[in-house]
C-alpha cells in the first residue's frame, strides 16, 4: 500500500554533549519540510483518489443494495395506500351520492304525501264546514219560518185588536161628536172598508 515516510526523526544526543539533554531533530526529505498540509500534497493524490473511488463504490453499492430498495418499497407501499385511499374515497363518494339521492327522493315523496294529506284534510274540513253550514242554515231557516209564523200570528192578533180598538175608538168619537148611540155593526163595516 501507499505509505508515506516519516516526516521527522529524532536523533541520539551528540557525543560531545555532556548533559545529553539536547535533542536534535532532522527532517527527512527536504520536500516535506516546506510546510504543506499532507492532503494537499501532490505526491499523496494517487492514494487519495484510490480511497475516494473505493469509498464511493462502497457507498454506491450500499445505496443500490440497501437504501434504494427500502426507499422504493416505502414509495410503493405509499403509492398502493394512496391508490386504495382514493378508491375507498371514490366508493364512499358514490355511496354518499346514492344516499343523498335516496334522501332527496324520500323527501320529495314525503312532501307529496304531506301535500296529499293537507289536501285531504282541507277537503275534509271544507266538507265538514259545508255540512255544518247547511245544518246551521237549516236551523236558521226553521227558526225563520217559526218566527214568521209567530209574527203572522202576532200581526193577525194585533190587527184583530187594532180593528177592535179602531171600532171602539171610532164609536167613541162618533158618539162624542154626534152625541147618541152608535151602531156597532156600521162602525165595524166602516173600519173594515177604510183598512182595505
Amino acid at each position: 500500500m501507499f505509505v508515506t515516510p516519516g516526516y521527522a526523526q529524532e536523533t541520539a544526543p551528540a557525543e560531545g554533549d555532556a548533559h545529553g539533554d539536547a535533542a536534535h531533530t532532522e527532517v527527512a526529505g527536504g520536500e516535506h519540510g516546506s510546510g504543506v498540509f499532507p492532503p494537499f500534497d501532490p505526491a499523496s493524490y494517487p492514494s487519495q483518489l484510490l480511497w475516494l473511488a473505493i469509498t464511493f463504490g462502497l457507498f454506491y453499492l450500499f445505496l443500490k443494495k440497501v437504501a434504494l430498495p427500502r426507499i422504493g418499497s416505502i414509495l410503493e407501499v405509499r403509492r398502493d395506500r394512496i391508490a386504495q385511499d382514493l378508491d375507498q374515497a371514490a366508493r364512499m363518494k358514490e355511496e354518499a351520492d346514492a344516499a343523498i339521492a335516496a334522501y332527496e327522493q324520500e323527501l320529495a315523496d314525503a312532501r307529496k304525501r304531506a301535500t296529499a294529506i293537507a289536501q285531504e284534510a282541507s277537503a275534509g274540513a271544507k266538507s265538514e264546514a259545508e255540512a255544518e253550514r247547511k245544518q246551521v242554515e237549516a236551523a236558521l231557516e226553521k227558526r225563520l219560518q217559526e218566527s214568521e209564523t209567530r209574527i203572522a200570528a202576532i200581526k193577525t192578533s194585533a190587527l184583530k185588536e187594532v180593528d177592535t180598538i179602531a171600532e171602539d175608538t171610532a164609536a167613541t168619537i162618533v158618539q162624542e161628536l154626534l152625541g147618541g148611540k152608535v151602531d156597532k155593526a156600521a162602525v165595524a163595516a166602516a173600519v173594515r172598508s177604510a183598512r182595505e
